[in-house]
């Protein structure tokens, strides 16, 4: 370090601000209470402040900022769903995500690199030219190409798959991207505190008052809190938040696991994806390989990784690309996925008057952060659904009107 970096290191006038500030104490009454500072309900804090002026908002995390699921993602950014509710609502996600970085002056690496979505039999090839039609009648760039195409825009793949499991195609969706995931929960933490938001580490909710069927308050490990508003954005742990409001929950906590390989020379630019082998991989811009594949085959309330999954891991992506025999693979980790039935989320108000519910992520959240934080908000707001999350609703479970996501939401990307 050169004498002159630490002139300006040690100099109170160059002080970088802090990016967020914690008050001593929780005050006695918030307008509205976000249990989980992950980037869903940093972005809702944050959207709340600037575009309805409800400034009055604590955001409570058991944990640290960032440190839940938004920290254990692979940063992969899509809209090729298959449903038309999935792709209007991811859409809308992608074009916040290309402008986010100049809003919250934050350089977030966001890298368009195109994402291919692997078919290796007929069956696949089929469900990728469905969505392929749904995605161009909304206006999303996807479409159906030949195995020639991946080749070219990755060399280094091996078309036959060690002759097990040939590519006969893939859908690409030319806008996929990856982002940096904590820079994305930092700049949205440092722009709400900024306009007034009170964000509390390492302080757990351990109740929910309700009375007559209505949020009176919540209970923390710091004090107790008046608020009509309550939103719940806590990925793995929403059961136990749902059953201290007296609710109950429709998704099932199961592991996901990711790890990284020791960093390369770039050599990958596109996002890879085989549901069939159930694996997925990017390079990140340090020139990490990020890994995963899909959910945990059990529930486990429990961010365990194992050596299951990262030798079956191993022994898929070897398929794909063979030369990575010698690669080493630096770490691996594991988040809670909430998984919902028909593997969409569940948003919007519940049957508890001033409860809110931003959950059933299961593998495909991140990359809903903006657009979560933007219709919460908004539901929040003004107590009634943002129309791009009318049809996620609690209720369908009970009404039977579930929709259909699996087959372009079931592996881990």
């Amino acid at each position: 370090m050169s004498l002159r970096l630490l002139k300006y290191a040690f100099n109170r006038d160059y002080a970088e601000p802090r990016w967020f500030n914690t008050p001593a104490t929780l005050k006695h009454s918030y307008d509205v209470v976000i249990i989980g500072a992950g980037g869903h309900g940093l972005a809702a804090a944050y959207y709340l402040a600037t575009q309805y002026g409800i400034r009055n908002v604590a955001v409570l995390d058991k944990g640290y900022l960032g440190g839940g699921n938004t920290g254990r993602n692979t940063t992969i950014v899509r809209s090729n769903y298959l449903t038309p509710e999935g792709v209007r609502f991811y859409d809308r996600s992608v074009r916040l995500f290309e402008s986010l970085a100049g809003e919250l002056d934050i350089n977030l690496f966001y890298s368009k690199r195109g994402h291919f979505t692997l078919a290796h039999n007929e069956s696949t090839l089929r469900t990728l030219r469905w969505r392929a039609e749904v995605n161009k009648h909304h206006g999303i760039d996807s479409r159906l190409v030949g195995p020639d195409d991946v080749k070219r825009a990755c060399p280094q793949i091996d078309l036959s798959c060690g002759g097990q499991h040939a590519i006969v195609g893939a859908l690409y969706h030319a806008p996929g991207a990856i982002v940096r995931h904590d820079a994305v929960a930092w700049g949205y933490a440092r722009r709400a505190s900024q306009s007034g938001v009170e964000i509390f580490q390492h302080t757990a909710v351990t109740g929910i008052d309700v009375t007559a069927g209505r949020v009176t308050g919540v209970n923390t490990t710091r004090g107790k809190i008046k608020t009509a508003k309550v939103l719940s954005a806590v990925a793995g742990s929403t059961p136990a938040t749902l059953k201290m409001a007296g609710l109950k929950s429709p998704v099932d906590i199961v592991p996901l696991q990711a790890c990284v390989t020791e960093p390369m020379k770039p050599w990958l630019e596109p996002i890879i994806v085989s549901g069939s082998l159930h694996v997925y991989l990017s390079q990140s811009a340090r020139g990490e390989l990020v890994m995963g594949a899909a959910v945990d085959p059990a529930e486990l309330h429990a961010t365990r990784s194992s050596l299951e999954f990262v030798t079956a891991l191993a022994d898929q992506m070897l398929d794909l690309f063979p030369f990575l025999a010698g690669v080493k693979i630096n770490r691996q980790w594991a988040g809670m996925a909430d998984m919902t039935p028909d593997y969409a989320p569940v948003m919007g108000k519940t049957a508890v008057d001033g409860f809110y519910l931003d959950a059933g992520w299961g593998t495909w959240g991140f990359k809903a952060t903006p657009v979560c934080g933007e219709t919460m908000a908004f539901t929040v707001a003004h107590d009634t659904p943002h129309r791009l999350i009318e049809a996620f609703g609690m209720e369908r479970f009970e009404r039977l009107t579930v929709l259909g996501e699996k087959s372009a939401a079931a592996v881990g990307h």
